[in-house]
């Protein structure tokens, strides 16, 4: 099962309200979808995102990656022989994690689409369904406790809160607002996203302790390069510390692991490189006893697909960050991940379930 070849297509879905985070404001989810096609006319589909801040990313250096650079490398390979298509995959360029993602995406759906099962099943099978959190953007503490009631009256159980603007006084308003809107029983899990220096973060977070706020976790407190700062903040706080843009690899993985810099690991397809290195993050991350979380960028719901496929089949996955779809205005998806509130349910169709491309497919 030979891939014959593999094309590329703009993709720009606006959000119904801008995304604000430390790092960036989103107001439209821009994506690259690949879609592969196989000798026997087998689709399988990918997506990648240009997150500059993070991945280095633009939209035109995916287009140009995907075209000229991996595309011409793979075509004519046998999707039997996945470990060499992902050994040429890795080695054709340095990083282009994202571009690399969508590439790999497609594969294993053709993939799952050859074994004749969903792939969430093929990898593992341990769960048919997972529940998100739901992102409370940043902006004034008003602001932010209004959207967090709305989204826990969606019948959503976890936030994720976006902080790291402006002085710690200022995040621990906006906590404060929150928690005193929704109460004590939702879960909430903040992201800094690299916004603060490493002793503003343990001064945040047990701020935060003190007052009871009751916090899961803190994702990505100091900057991604920071591991000694990421590492004074873990072992000077109570509240779990989880990793995200710090890690990219299994490599980066194995060094906070070792380093016992963080407790927990976020992978996202987009910086691992997709679904082969994302697994191999994952049992490090499990042979060092830490849990992991999924999630995904500003990404459509092909994308977020992918990564609920690779959670769902794995134990020690244990938290999940799939709301980007939710924030669409559209979906140009038809088939993958169905959404019941928090709940995801994976689909049933071999490969990543999805049916068609609209507009594209």
């Amino acid at each position: 099962m030979k891939i014959r070849s593999i094309d590329t297509f703009p993709v720009a879905v606006p959000l119904k309200k801008p995304f604000k985070t430390a790092l960036r404001t989103v107001h439209t989810a821009d994506a690259i979808y690949v879609k592969a096609t196989s000798e026997n006319g087998s689709v399988g589909w990918g997506e990648a995102v240009p997150t500059h801040v993070i991945t280095g990313e633009s939209f035109g250096s995916l287009t140009y990656v995907i075209q000229e650079v991996l595309a011409p490398r793979l075509i004519g390979m046998d999707i039997r022989y996945r470990e060499a298509l992902f050994e040429r995959l890795t080695r054709s360029i340095i990083g282009n994690t994202s571009a690399k993602a969508a590439i790999d995406m497609a594969i294993y759906d053709l993939w799952g689409q050859l074994a004749g099962m969903p792939l969430y099943q093929l990898l593992g099978g341990y769960r048919q369904e997972v529940e998100t959190d739901y992102t409370v953007s940043v902006d004034n503490p008003q602001t932010m406790a209004e959207d967090a009631e709305r989204y826990i009256a969606e019948g959503f159980h976890s936030l994720k809160v976006k902080v790291g603007i402006g002085e710690i006084r200022d995040d621990l308003e906006r906590i404060r607002a929150i928690r005193e809107r929704v109460g004590n029983k939702p879960k909430i899990r903040l992201d800094a996203n690299q916004g603060w220096q490493p002793k503003e973060a343990v001064l945040a977070i047990r701020k935060m302790e003190d007052a009871g706020f009751d916090i899961e976790l803190v994702e990505q407190p100091v900057h991604a390069d920071d591991l000694e700062g990421l590492k004074f903040v873990t072992d000077q706080t109570g509240t779990p510390i989880m990793a995200d843009e710090s890690m990219f690899s299994a490599n980066d993985a194995l060094r906070i692991c070792q380093l016992r810099a963080a407790d927990l690991l976020n992978i996202k397809l987009m910086k691992s490189g997709g679904i082969r290195e994302a697994l191999n993050i994952n049992a490090i991350a499990e042979a060092h006893g830490i849990q992991c979380m999924v999630g995904s960028m500003i990404e459509t719901k092909l994308g977020v697909t992918a990564a609920a496929h690779f959670a769902a089949s794995q134990p020690n996955i244990t938290s999940y960050d799939f709301d980007a779809p939710l924030m669409l205005a559209s979906d140009p998806v038809s088939g993958g991940i169905l959404y019941s509130k928090s709940k995801i349910r994976l689909p049933g169709g071999p490969g990543l379930g999805v049916h068609q491309i609209k507009d594209i497919g």
